[in-house]
């Protein structure tokens, strides 16, 4: 298929992520005002979107408290720079199993299931204008850890979301994760365009090269949007690749925490890293007003 450049790319800035990364780098934001303030910085630098998890701001552990939510959607929505606001859904879908001969019951550390009203609940109480969508289930990095999104969760989390007004991100892990998107834009329970992020390098999901890179592209619908970021050294390339395949760029801590070797990023200058490599390819940035004409998106405001 011939490479089609994005002429007109927006950023999104993956600010905190849930990874065990909060003791591996200074920057990594954990309380709900660090995470706000970091994502300001971000839009200030260049992102249209910022996506956001919460954490415990003690410990830096993942979290799903409403409370957290609450905070960093007010902040964000306060502040005097306008972004995109995308709220992760991707919680409360964990499930660590026992030893190999005795899977039975579940580990309780690191398993943390809940129902679909549970895992959108954040999403209803903030109503930001994207919450995300992991399409599928998968062996995620961890020996025994599995991201658990069964067909029937799935299903009643996007139709959540659509009801609610809210634009579900597709997060594809791999072609099969784009397989049933599209079904369930067929069945009606996500609406046509869709929105789509490519994740790419997470183990296990798809490979880290550009060949899977250009099946995932390939297997995304001509009027759908899509996104795509990768890990670690490779972010930046990827935010290049993106843009040479017709889709859009994703940054941030959540997926990398170096902005060179041997030196710490912020959330910020991985931004502005992105901004220059889109610019310096010919493409322009997209604001967060034209992205919420591209993809119909409703911004709520600030609560009074």
């Amino acid at each position: 298929m011939p490479l089609t450049m994005t002429q007109k790319v927006f950023i999104t800035c993956a600010v905190t992520g849930s990874g065990s990364t909060q003791n591996r780098s200074p920057h990594v934001p954990k309380s709900p005002k660090e995470i706000a303030d970091s994502a300001i910085a971000a839009a200030k630098a260049g992102a249209a979107i910022v996506h956001c998890h919460v954490r415990d701001p003690e410990t830096g552990a993942p979290s799903r408290k409403l409370e957290y939510y609450r905070e960093v959607t007010d902040r964000i929505r306060d502040a005097e720079v306008d972004v995109v606001l995308n709220l992760t859904a991707g919680m409360g879908g964990d499930i660590t199993f026992g030893s190999t001969e005795n899977p039975l019951p579940v580990n309780p550390k690191g398993t943390d299931m809940v129902g679909a009203e549970e895992r959108v609940a954040h999403v209803a109480e903030c109503l930001p204008e994207i919450c995300t969508l992991d399409c599928g289930t998968m062996n995620f990095a961890e020996a025994d850890y599995v991201m658990t999104n069964t067909p029937g969760m799935l299903r009643a989390m996007g139709k959540m979301m659509t009801d609610l007004g809210v634009k579900a991100e597709i997060e594809a892990f791999d072609t099969g994760h784009l397989w049933f998107a599209k079904e369930l834009v067929k069945e009606g329970i996500l609406e046509d365009p869709a929105l789509v992020q490519l994740c790419m390098g997470v183990p296990w999901g798809a490979p880290n090269d550009l060949n899977t890179f250009m099946a995932m592209v390939n297997n995304v619908p001509d009027n759908w949007t899509f996104s795509a970021f990768s890990l670690g050294r490779n972010q930046m390339a990827y935010a290049a690749a993106a843009v040479l395949a017709g889709g859009h760029v994703r940054v941030g801590l959540e997926d990398n925490l170096w902005l060179d070797k041997g030196v710490l990023a912020t959330n910020a200058q991985l931004v502005e890293r992105a901004v220059g490599i889109v610019e310096g390819m010919g493409a322009k940035i997209m604001g967060p007003q034209a992205v919420r004409d591209k993809l119909g998106l409703t911004k709520r405001a600030p609560r009074g």
